[in-house]
């Protein structure tokens, strides 16, 4: 064929075809929607492990993210998915509860502190560096809100366990959030021998977040005066809104976590009254939280598993038995029967998502310092992606709140 005639059909695609992004994540959403249908209905489990097991065949096939930063593109849609999840949380988050309960803020100091221990005693005495030990203890404090949020409102569960592990789940992450940028400016004050910056940085984070917050949280609220938030349409408007803050956060480089989820407590303690709006804010938000579950079940890698996986496995159940430990023991006082604490206590296994956003965020700073850490937590996330929603399930049922059997 002469260079006129292939010149005459220049509108056929190139052979072989090249697919592009759009063709990956488009079969991944479907993918990843089929087998979480498959799973919660024929195995009657929970979606998320059909989508976090998309991500762990990615892996299996490919280099995986396991021991490597987060890609923007990635980011960003762990981001976004994890904004609407923590937002959802922190709206459910009732804080006159804790004033009228003490006990159950007890409880959620407990927990994080004895997990925080449990987690770096262990890894120090099996020969891990204490800095190191002490960076991803106060990473896995940290409940994951995404498991939490996405299995509750799955099976419709309701009740004391139900609602305790909301509340846990958003003080501790909370917790976690401030623990870990108190270690990067302990990080601050080794590595550039800066100790303004070590106090500076964590400050701004919290004072920036918590301006943000509110921002958005007043915003919402003028709009829910005049709008009906259950409508599609408002409710889509309350998306942008939140994606518009968490722009200007990553813009201010303040913390995407902390961020919503202040802003849905603010919102939430600001009245009497609950919040209702369509879960994730409908379809977009269903879609970026399904490629969140994608994307946190592809973490692990062969030799992030081979650096981390016995450490991973053993930091897992140092942190169970420390938050099953501290719901147990203070859970009669607090107002729960010991069968409905031990449940709690299982309840609040689950590390994914922020995890790997606190990672990131620790990547940035001190990428090579994040490189001794991220063997030990890919491996922790990536095992409890998996089974982390079948506790928080099995925990729920085991106290009769899940009502979809």
């Amino acid at each position: 064929m002469t260079g006129d005639n292939r010149s005459d059909l220049f509108f056929l695609p190139s052979w072989p075809p090249t697919p592009d992004v759009l063709l990956w994540v488009s079969l991944t959403i479907v993918v990843a929607g089929l087998l979480g249908e498959f799973v919660f209905r024929t195995l009657k489990l929970p979606r998320v492990i059909g989508y976090a097991a998309v991500g762990t065949a990615v892996s299996a096939f490919g280099p995986g993210i396991g021991g490597a930063a987060l890609e923007p593109g990635l980011r960003l849609i762990v981001d976004l998915g994890l904004a609407l999840l923590l937002f959802e949380l922190g709206a459910r988050i009732n804080l006159r509860w804790l004033r009228a309960n003490p006990w159950l803020l007890a409880n959620s100091l407990a927990e994080a502190v004895l997990s925080f221990v449990a987690v770096y005693l262990t890894l120090v005495y099996l020969g891990t560096e204490a800095r190191v030990a002490a960076a991803i203890a106060s990473i896995l404090v940290a409940t994951s809100p995404a498991v939490v949020m996405r299995v509750a409102s799955e099976f419709n569960a309701s009740g004391q366990v139900t609602e305790r592990m909301i509340v846990l789940t958003g003080l501790n992450t909370f917790y976690a959030v401030l623990a870990s940028k108190f270690v990067v400016g302990w990080l601050h004050a080794e590595f550039a021998g800066s100790w303004f910056r070590s106090i500076a940085h964590p400050l701004y984070l919290l004072v920036g977040s918590a301006v943000v917050a509110a921002l958005l949280a007043w915003c919402v609220s003028l709009i829910a005066r005049r709008l009906d938030l259950r409508n599609e349409n408002s409710a889509l408007l309350l998306l942008g809104m939140i994606l518009l803050a968490l722009s200007l956060t990553k813009m201010a480089n303040l913390s995407t976590l902390l961020v919503p989820l202040l802003a849905g407590l603010m919102l939430r303690n600001s009245t009497e009254r609950p919040w209702i709006w369509p879960r994730h804010f409908g379809t977009a938000g269903g879609a970026l939280v399904l490629l969140l579950f994608v994307i946190t079940g592809s973490v692990w890698s062969v030799d992030a598993l081979m650096t981390g996986a016995a450490l991973g496995v053993a930091v897992i159940l140092a942190r169970l038995v420390a938050k099953t430990l501290a719901t147990v023991v203070l859970g009669r006082p607090s107002g729960i029967s010991m069968r409905q604490a031990l449940a709690l206590g299982f309840a609040l296994m689950p590390i994914s998502g922020a995890a790997l956003v606190m990672m990131a965020d620790l990547q940035t700073v001190y990428p090579e310092f994040a490189a001794q850490l991220t063997g030990i937590v890919f491996s922790a996330v990536a095992v409890l992606e998996l089974l982390g929603p079948i506790a928080v399930q099995a925990a729920l049922r085991y106290v009769n709140e899940d009502k979809i059997r």
